[in-house]
């Protein structure tokens, strides 16, 4: 179980240091005045939405908006928790790990609902799209797995409770 923790602890590390980046240099251009962003970020942005017809981009729903804001505010946050948790291999990380993926899978929910039920999301659109859902997936469920096989200690003394002998 050791090396199929790290292989996806790597996968992890990989997307979260896209959403590190892509997070506050493209998805805040949704919440947040444009003139705030070089023009080459601004380009770029609006090259994505015109190739994949990404509706969303375009038209700003609130809903839309309000799910940037939850990334920006709670899950970039989580995603610099994660990436410290692994290099650092620190002993919280699983609980940042599954926090963040339980957000994700709800947000992703909600996205992927507007855009099959919309009948508006090209299928290009939605292989851009799915595969956040399966990052969420992916992430919640290592979160459901102790880092290690060392039983959880606080201080010098188990974790578990032990009965009283009277």
């Amino acid at each position: 179980m050791g090396i199929l923790c790290k292989v996806v602890d790597m996968l992890l590390l990989v997307a979260f240091m896209v959403m590190l980046v892509a997070g506050p240099l493209i998805d805040a251009q949704l919440v947040l005045p444009e003139a705030t962003f070089p023009d080459v970020l601004v380009r770029l942005k609006q090259q994505y939405a015109e190739e994949y017809q990404d509706y969303l981009m375009v038209e700003k729903p609130h809903f839309f908006v309000a799910l940037v804001w939850l990334e920006l505010i709670f899950q970039w946050p989580l995603v610099l928790l994660n990436i410290y948790g692994i290099l650092a291999s620190k002993h919280w990380f699983h609980t940042t790990c599954l926090i963040y993926g339980a957000s994700v899978i709800t947000a992703m929910t909600a996205l992927l609902g507007e855009l099959m039920g919309s009948q508006k999301a090209s299928d290009k659109l939605l292989t851009v799209y799915s595969p956040f859902m399966g990052l969420g997936v992916l992430a919640f469920l290592r979160g459901m797995v102790p880092n290690s096989g060392k039983a959880q200690t606080i201080g010098k003394r188990p974790a578990m409770a032990r009965e009283k002998r009277a």
